[in-house]
């Protein structure tokens, strides 16, 4: 099956060759990992989080593994606005692929003042609002709990950046739909759904909870059956694509993704076994199409959705 045309999904103002996208926070700034051959099958790249100062990321245990998954309270360790430019735009842009800067949804003039600096730089190509980490305070994901704080979030970003912008949700949302309608109200051109669920661990040898925040955010396999639920339902929202985030490990798990009504998938967790999954991912979907003679996989998205 032609890649290029049959696996060919435009999204929120990006063309992808597939619909596989690297999630944000998972795939390493080394040169080598950023070559054609180990990007084969992915549509598109989520850099890793950028804020507008540098963060140092928390203290303590920053990832345990749990059964299926895992949990970590990486803090969005990361350089800054400027650093990225400088140190990692040039990598990121050699990789001949769509690509969305993962940016850090901080108080109304730091966002403001990334996205001046973003929109210095012609080529990049789109945001992803994050305004769903669960591992720092005071922003992140306590801009997406309610539907008026995401509002007024991308409402912020959406007057700053003229380019495509994504906006990643939280799961601890007690209102998904809400949230992702105020985000498609006020610009954004997609919706991710979603990011971590919260979790926990205790360290029985020190009696206390492992990670020094207490709670982290919990990836992997586990979540795949509540993730999907979630776009189920933020698909049933909003008219806007939807790119499925959670536990996707398998091709099984991107056709449920997209017959549930995503238009494509970010892979994370998964990544961490498996380098070549992406490739994987589509060669599964190409089969499965043929199978099914549908021809296009944009015509299996939303399909499980009719009766």
């Amino acid at each position: 099956m032609n890649l290029r045309t049959e696996m060919h999904v435009p999204l929120g103002g990006l063309n992808l060759e597939s619909p596989v996208i690297i999630a944000s926070g998972v795939w390493p700034y080394e040169a080598e990992l950023w070559s054609p051959e180990r990007l084969e099958g992915v549509g598109a790249l989520c850099t890793k989080a950028v804020s507008l100062n540098g963060r140092a990321g928390n203290k303590g245990v920053r990832v345990r593994e749990t059964p299926c998954g895992m949990l970590n309270s990486i803090g969005l360790q990361n350089g800054g606005v400027r650093s990225f430019l400088d140190d990692y735009l040039p990598l990121v842009r050699g990789a001949n692929r769509p690509f969305l800067v993962n940016l850090v949804m901080e108080s109304e003039r730091e966002v403001r003042e990334s996205i001046a600096a973003l929109a210095e730089v012609p080529g990049i190509p789109a945001i992803e609002l994050n305004i769903s980490c669960p591992n720092v305070d005071g922003d992140g994901m306590a801009w997406g709990i309610s539907a008026e704080s995401a509002a007024k979030a991308v409402r912020i970003a959406r007057s700053e950046w003229k380019g495509a912008l994504w906006v990643k949700l939280t799961p601890q949302s007690p209102d998904l739909a809400g949230v992702a309608k105020a985000a498609e109200a006020e610009g954004a051109d997609a919706i991710v759904c979603g990011n971590t669920w919260l979790g926990m661990a205790m360290d029985i040898k020190k009696k206390r909870p492992a990670f020094q925040r207490v709670v982290a955010g919990l990836s992997g396999p586990a979540v795949f059956p509540l993730a999907l639920r979630t776009v189920w339902q933020v698909c049933g929202a909003v008219r806007i694509p939807v790119v499925g985030c959670g536990g996707v490990a398998s091709w099984e798990d991107a056709a449920s993704m997209l017959l549930a009504g995503a238009s494509a998938v970010e892979v994370g967790s998964a990544l961490f076994t498996d380098f070549d999954l992406p490739r994987k991912i589509v060669a599964g979907l190409s089969a499965y199409l043929a199978e099914q003679k549908i021809d296009t996989v944009s015509g299996l998205t939303g399909l499980g959705r009719h009766e």
